[in-house]
């Protein structure tokens, strides 16, 4: 059987020793799933009403532009706001540790406890921890609050969505933008392999299939869409 890493001493020193990189991944099947699904839902909605191909273009384009913006601003104020918060955690307990030290010490001591060190062994560990402000504020933050002790950057979470949505959002434009014939098959077509791909990448960090994990993403999008399409096939007498 195959591992993901080594486990030889020099091994296992190395890869500890190495800086903890934020994974920006959710961004960027967020935005992806989100930009194809929306302007995709777009196309289906024109073309059940039945409406010009230029419909299609123009509000295609709009949603990229302003629902790829959007989201991304909001991802980055919500990230900003987890950055913040993190932050703000952070300070309450360097001023716990300077007035309250005992009280902190004892909150240590049973959140090790609770992990079944008794003895000399948790007044050990208790000691150890609590003999580096920044050791004792890291574990406070991750075993009080269970915050990560890495956090995503608010900008590149917000760019990495924005880039996502406009890649894969343009995807059913496409077929519209380069006037080809029979437009809404090639972009059916088009966007249900965007759909597969990025639930296969997904896949990479989850125990899913990779064949499993596309199906699933492709099912979620065909689903939106088709709704779409029948919202605008029912109301294309309205226009």
């Amino acid at each position: 059987m195959t591992l993901e890493h080594g486990h030889s001493a020099e091994e296992i020193r190395a890869r500890l020793a190495e800086d903890r990189k934020p994974s920006y991944v959710r961004d960027w099947v967020y935005g992806g799933i989100d930009g194809a699904i929306t302007t995709f839902a777009i196309v289906a909605g024109v073309v059940g009403a039945a409406l010009s191909s230029k419909v299609i273009v123009i509000l295609g384009l709009a949603n990229l532009l302003a629902d790829g913006f959007s989201m991304a601003a909001s991802n980055y104020s919500g990230t900003k706001a987890e950055v913040d918060d993190h932050a703000r955690l952070r300070e309450i307990e360097r001023k716990h540790i300077a007035t309250a030290p005992e009280g902190e010490r004892e909150e240590v001591r049973q959140i090790l406890q609770a992990k079944g060190l008794s003895g000399d062994a948790l007044e050990e560990a208790v000691a150890a921890i609590t003999s580096s402000d920044e050791t004792w504020i890291e574990t406070m933050l991750t075993e009080e609050y269970g915050l990560s002790r890495v956090q995503r950057a608010p900008l590149l979470s917000g760019a990495s969505t924005f880039a996502a949505f406009l890649l894969c959002g343009a995807v059913p434009l496409l077929p519209y933008l380069l006037g080809v014939e029979s437009a809404f098959l090639f972009a059916v077509v088009m966007t249900a392999v965007v759909f597969f791909v990025i639930g296969a990448l997904k896949a990479r960090w989850s125990l899913a299939s990779w064949w499993a994990s596309g199906l699933e993403t492709l099912s979620v999008g065909l689903l939106a869409a088709s709704a779409s399409f029948a919202v605008g096939y029912l109301l294309r007498d309205l226009v």
